[in-house]
């Protein structure tokens, strides 16, 4: 039964991860409803995340070789490869926002991360900055041109998003969008942007992975691949609804989340 619900959660985690509607969100909510405890100190959710590390890195492997080769052709002046140097720089500088930010308050999120109604909060935030961000038609400018600010805004968002219920990709792909960014490339960055936060992460909580039992460590790699799975899947799906201008009904989805939750806890 703990495989079957270790599968359910991976497949939540992969789905979450990349749709604005907040993994950690869900994760805790589903865990309220399976009762299951293979997380209480947040190993399992990192583990989950992992998968959907690997999700990212197949998909994207040709824009990822592309990024590096330009740091190896650093003398190189092809227009390419100096936009991918330029987006490989504001990678760095939203990744370490994102680490100056969330690193001093990572044990304090920890304490607070399955508050119940901090989740509730944190989703009808995510709707909301979906909603709006998704009706802006003024998105021109490519991610290599964003500028160290936009790039420092989105590092930001995403420290923030460490919070249950505050969608990570909700928040990147908002303030890209807010900022002119694109649609597409804040989708794309917004991925990429996930490849070192997924990996400090699990490299954060490598010493915990050395306490997981021996019996659990099938429940972790069963969850970790349903995420993989579930995450590569729905990548595509994600960038053509950005595409569309159709990420609202995210934000419907959040605020219908929202309501049924909030009366499932009055009603007990």
């Amino acid at each position: 039964m703990e495989i079957f619900k270790s599968i359910i959660l991976g497949i939540i985690q992969g789905l979450s991860e990349f749709l604005p509607i907040s993994s950690s969100g869900h994760l805790v909510l589903a865990q309220k409803i399976l009762k299951f405890n293979h997380s209480e100190n947040m190993s399992f959710e990192v583990f989950l995340h992992f998968g959907t590390l690997l999700s990212v890195l197949l998909f994207f492997r040709k824009d990822i070789f592309e990024i590096l080769n330009s740091l190896w052709k650093i003398k190189s002046r092809n227009e390419n490869d100096v936009s991918n140097r330029k987006i490989a720089l504001y990678l760095v500088i939203s990744t370490f926002t994102t680490a100056i930010i969330a690193m001093p308050l990572q044990s304090f999120f920890e304490q607070i991360f399955y508050n119940i109604y901090l989740v509730i909060a944190m989703l009808a935030i995510t709707g909301t900055i979906v909603f709006f961000s998704d009706r802006q038609s003024k998105s021109q400018i490519d991610a290599s041109e964003m500028g160290l600010l936009r790039s420092f805004l989105i590092g930001a968002g995403q420290a923030m998003a460490i919070l249950p219920g505050l969608s990570r990709s909700g928040t990147t792909i908002s303030i890209s969008l807010f900022s002119g960014i694109k649609r597409t490339d804040a989708a794309k960055f917004s991925f990429l942007l996930s490849i070192p936060a997924i990996l400090g992460a699990n490299l954060i909580s490598f010493d915990k992975f050395s306490a997981i039992k021996s019996d659990e460590t099938i429940v972790y790699l069963v969850g970790g691949l349903a995420s993989f799975v579930a995450g590569y899947l729905v990548i595509s799906l994600l960038i053509n609804l950005i595409k569309k201008r159709k990420l609202r009904i995210f934000a419907y989805y959040c605020w219908s989340l929202v309501i049924i939750t909030s009366v499932c806890l009055i009603l007990n």
